[in-house]
């Protein structure tokens, strides 16, 4: 049960998990802190989450490696796909 002003994990919005209320996905969570190698609290700062909701967003992506897995492929795919399209996905495209 999420505490008062944390925000829990779902899928509402987007094809992937996300922190309830907000369009930030756990992917990008867990990219920004074990990625980047950003604390927590700066992550939370930047994003204007509470930090409890990036370190939920940790533990469900430790917690469900299968589903993380899958939605990375997921987003790889569609990367390849723009691209072989001609769209523009990032700095090296242009």
């Amino acid at each position: 049960m999420a505490q008062e002003g944390t925000a829990s994990i779902v899928r509402e919005l987007m094809d992937e998990p996300h922190v309830e209320g907000h369009r930030v996905s756990v992917r990008h969570l867990h990219e920004q802190v074990e990625g980047r190698d950003l604390a927590p609290q700066t992550v939370a700062d930047r994003l204007g989450l509470d930090v409890a909701d990036v370190y939920r967003a940790l533990a469900y992506y430790h917690d469900n490696p299968e589903e993380m897995h899958a939605v990375t492929r997921r987003r790889e795919r569609r990367i390849e796909a723009s691209r072989d399209r001609g769209a523009v996905t990032g700095p090296d495209d242009l």
